[in-house]
């Protein structure tokens, strides 16, 4: 996923901090946080052939709460996580498990260059949602801001002019996924603790897997060489959004955006070397106009809110 949020671990929101600017740390962090998108991404890969996505997101989710409950036992704030809200947290992990397959089975599918650029346009979507589900205001900039990235979605979502394929709807259809993740995300930390939001995330998208993976009774177990993309795919979900979270609490958003968004070229290049995937000019240029939305949007969010 994208950044432009702190709290909660979802994209979206742009976090504003009055602490002194770290940016050699908040730097590091991010460098960090795009190793472990790319790991994610290549591991996602090489289970698709063995693996279904359901699969891949039920052992995701039982490595992710095993972290979550170790680390929430080991900090002492286990007693922050509450039953409360729990339709809420149900339709946020319903959408975010909706988002997450659908990115899984995109990442098999098409170019890492393409994905990276369809996640890129989920501030612009949370932005023109926001005034409906968050009583935030539309601004001329916030949809001057959309109306750019929309424009680079089209780039992006057709580089040769030859039609959409399935993984490109796929990774459409993720964006959206991921949107209304990050606006249910917004109200729950409005009320909720940060740990009582991923103890449920994890726990609740680990029953949706074990429920859409074993329906049929044709549940696969991962055979022992393929653990370590297991293990990959489960650690690199939740490391990449720390050290998002941990980079917007070093540097101001307009310093770690484009940060970010630095991952989207070294995907490319990862693909062209590992899966001879070929680079799409206007898939780049797509992403670019993309990241001038959103640079766009997020300069004028964080002017105009006071510290």
């Amino acid at each position: 996923m994208p950044l432009l949020r702190a709290a909660g671990n979802e994209p979206g929101v742009i976090a504003v901090t009055d602490a002194p600017s770290r940016p050699i740390a908040a730097l590091a962090f991010m460098m960090a946080a795009t190793l472990s998108f790319m790991l994610m991404a290549v591991a996602g890969r090489e289970l698709a052939a063995r693996l279904d996505t359901f699969e891949i997101m039920t052992y995701r989710s039982a490595i992710g709460f095993a972290i979550v409950l170790a680390v929430a036992r080991w900090r002492g704030i286990l007693h922050d996580v509450k039953a409360r809200r729990m339709g809420l947290h149900a339709l946020r992990n319903a959408t975010h498990f909706f988002g997450q397959n659908l990115w899984l089975y995109a990442v098999a599918l098409i170019p890492f260059s393409q994905l990276f650029a369809f996640e890129f346009s989920v501030p612009l979507w949370v932005a023109l949602a926001a005034p409906f589900f968050l009583n935030e205001r539309l601004t001329r900039t916030r949809m001057a801001a959309a109306l750019i990235g929309f424009v680079g979605i089209i780039l992006v979502a057709r580089p040769d002019m030859s039609g959409l394929s399935a993984g490109v709807i796929a990774a459409a259809l993720c964006a959206f996924g991921f949107t209304a993740t990050s606006i249910t995300t917004k109200l729950l930390t409005r009320t909720e603790a940060t740990v009582s939001i991923m103890f449920w995330l994890t726990l609740m998208q680990l029953c949706f897997g074990l429920i859409t993976a074993g329906y049929d009774l044709d549940f696969t177990l991962p055979a022992l060489e393929d653990m370590h993309w297991v293990a990959a795919v489960g650690i690199c979900g939740l490391s990449a959004h720390f050290c998002i979270t941990s980079a917007l609490a070093l540097a101001p958003a307009t310093v770690v955006a484009p940060l970010d968004f630095a991952r989207l070229p070294i995907a490319a290049v990862v693909g062209m070397i590992f899966y001879d995937e070929a680079l799409a000019p206007l898939v780049l240029v797509g992403a670019a106009v993309i990241f001038a939305a959103n640079f766009v949007n997020i300069r004028a969010e964080t002017r105009a809110t006071p510290p």
